[in-house]
């Protein structure tokens, strides 16, 4: 691993500056003169070159609040637990199945890669049992945190289950718990960049992209199987996937999350498959530059593109820019300003709170599309879940894939897909896990302190009673039903309360998750010095080059990277309609003129 990796890391954390682990510029040997971004993100600031890198600990907005002041989960004000995570995800949370009717399964999905791209918790691939059949195993691992299941919880209850499966997130402590105290906090480790930097697809680090790397003309590996180009077989498919057969597709990818779902695995491969056709495109027009050369140019212009359709096709759809100029925005004019000052790290409650809103998106059955767009099937979720063999099927990646741009989201409300909150991982089980409960639980483990904390962070104010939060949220039941399950106004928590908030009009969320998002973005955009926008003459792109920079979107990406897929509706994200979103030829979209590498 890099040498960074190997220093002591120190723990900073203050109003402006949020907790990151620093590594001294002395620690590591930075390029300054490289155009390209590295692998695990470090020396993106020359300054403090760990910020943004790989297996360094989330940011803070607000210091973590645990239980014994270093890292057992947070208590009740009265000093008690807090509900049952599957017990607020039961009493607080429908089941129903409501879409959202002006935006695509995509966003939803697309999403989660970006998720995916800027945080993946340490040991969040361990496979450490905690409950087995529904009961807690004899001398469970430390790291066990299950989630408690009542006798009379109605879905689960009459199975006999007790507890559902949870690991806690390893920390710096874990590793070296002598250096934990009442001063010091126990903070979570990302194994993934920071940085919009596609990492899920190009690895974070030198040693997960190089067994990706095909090392000959700067292509990624692929297998070709029936004339499409596919990701690599995962040597360790066993513990990644759910195979039902030793035949089943099991992808080795930048993540090994890409085999969560069909769709996940679609993004995946579209990203992958489009670092191949750049730098194809490149080849031809620079027959000189080498291997390295070509890949590193390739994976420039695809994180550019990359970079160019979620801040500007993707994220004003759920989050538009204010009107105020508000300098903490995603973006108040078009051109990049650096700011070396500004930290890109993740935030653990933008990752851990604010950003799984989302899931209230994921719908539990994934249609798959005919040409015309008429529905030719739809399969489960959870019977695809760590199983995307479906997508080598004969006609069923190109189905899928635009099932994916035509089928409606969820809405993001106060309901979460019946797949998700009682069969996510069944398998063969008679029982599965719930994502919210998960959600809930995730957000304990990592110490993210209450609702009214990070209220009162964001300048919003606090709630004093239950009756305050009567204006904030959906309904006026809404605080009575939070009354009903904590003891305590305060005891409320981020990833609940942000959920119940009114919506800003115009946006997918309420105003502390607003706060949060908006701070995240627009810290993971001027935080990063190769973001494409920048004029830097040592990593930013020519003028023409970054004008047609600014032609990418994801339509054309969908259409050049998907065999037998002819049209596309410009906007991907958006619902088909026969007006201004009506599904175009392919050849008609608008694409990046790669000539202009010459």
């Amino acid at each position: 691993m890099w040498m960074f990796l190997k220093v002591l890391l120190v723990v900073c954390c203050s109003w402006c500056s949020w907790c990151c682990r620093e590594v001294s510029a002395q620690a590591t040997n930075c390029n300054v003169t490289s155009p390209y971004r590295t692998l695990d993100g470090s020396c993106n600031n020359l300054q403090n070159p760990s910020w943004g890198a790989s297996n360094t600990g989330y940011g803070r907005l607000v210091a973590a609040d645990y239980g014994d002041g270093v890292k057992s989960p947070r208590k009740a004000t009265g000093g008690s637990d807090l509900p049952s995570a599957r017990l607020l995800s039961m009493k607080l949370f429908g089941d129903e199945h409501v879409v959202e009717p002006a935006f695509t399964l995509l966003s939803m999905q697309f999403g989660q890669l970006v998720a995916h791209d800027m945080g993946f918790t340490s040991g969040g691939a361990d496979i450490l049992p905690c409950c087995s059949g529904g009961k807690l195993v004899s001398n469970p691992v430390p790291r066990c945190y299950p989630i408690p299941v009542a006798s009379d919880d109605p879905v689960m209850g009459s199975a006999g289950v007790q507890c559902l499966d949870f690991l806690r997130t390893i920390t710096d402590c874990d590793a070296n718990p002598s250096s934990c105290s009442n001063s010091k906090k126990a903070e979570q480790l990302n194994t993934a960049t920071s940085f919009i930097d596609l990492s899920v697809v190009y690895g974070n680090s030198v040693e997960e992209n190089t067994p990706l790397r095909q090392f000959s003309g700067g292509l990624m590996k692929v297998e070709t199987r029936d004339g499409s180009d596919w990701p690599p077989r995962n040597p360790n498919a066993s513990s990644v996937c759910v195979q039902r057969s030793p035949e089943d597709a099991c992808y080795l990818t930048g993540d090994a999350r890409a085999n969560i779902s069909p769709h996940m695995a679609i993004l995946h491969i579209l990203f992958l498959r489009e670092h191949n056709r750049i730098a194809k495109h490149l080849a031809a027009l620079h027959p000189a530059w080498d291997d390295e050369k070509l890949f590193q140019e390739a994976r420039r212009i695809n994180i550019a593109q990359y970079q160019q359709i979620v801040f500007y096709e993707w994220l004003p759809n759920f989050l538009p820019l204010p009107d105020n100029g508000d300098k903490r925005s995603l973006v108040s004019v078009l051109d990049h300003q650096y700011r070396g000052d500004v930290n890109p790290t993740t935030l653990n409650s933008n990752a851990h709170a604010a950003f799984r809103y989302f899931h209230s998106a994921i719908v539990g059955h994934l249609h798959l599309d005919h040409e015309n767009r008429t529905k030719a099937g739809e399969i489960s979720f959870t019977d695809h879940t760590l199983n995307p063999a479906i997508l080598e099927a004969p006609c069923k990646y190109a189905q899928l894939s635009r099932g994916l741009a035509t089928q409606p989201m969820g809405r993001i409300d106060l309901n979460i897909d019946r797949e998700l909150k009682h069969n996510l991982f069944k398998f063969d089980a008679p029982f599965g896990n719930d994502l919210r409960a998960i959600d809930i639980q995730r957000a304990r483990d990592h110490g993210l302190p209450s609702y009214n904390r990070f209220r009162e962070r964001c300048g919003l104010p606090k709630a004093a009673s239950f009756d305050d939060l009567t204006s904030l949220l959906h309904s006026p039941q809404d605080a009575a039903r939070l009354a009903s399950v904590y003891a305590s106004v305060d005891d409320v928590e981020l990833t609940v309360a942000g959920l119940f908030e009114k919506h800003i009009p115009g946006t997918q969320v309420g105003a502390t998750f607003r706060c949060i998002l908006l701070e995240q973005f627009h810290r993971t955009r001027v935080g990063d010095r190769f973001f494409f926008e920048t004029s830097d003459p040592i990593v930013g792109f020519s003028k023409e080059q970054f004008k047609q920079l600014r032609k990418a979107n994801m339509a054309r990406l969908l259409c050049d990277n998907t065999p037998k897929l002819e049209g596309m509706q410009s906007k991907a994200f958006a619902a088909i309609d026969a007006g201004s979103n009506k599904v175009l030829p392919c050849s008609s979209l608008p694409a990046v003129d790669l000539d202009s590498w010459k």
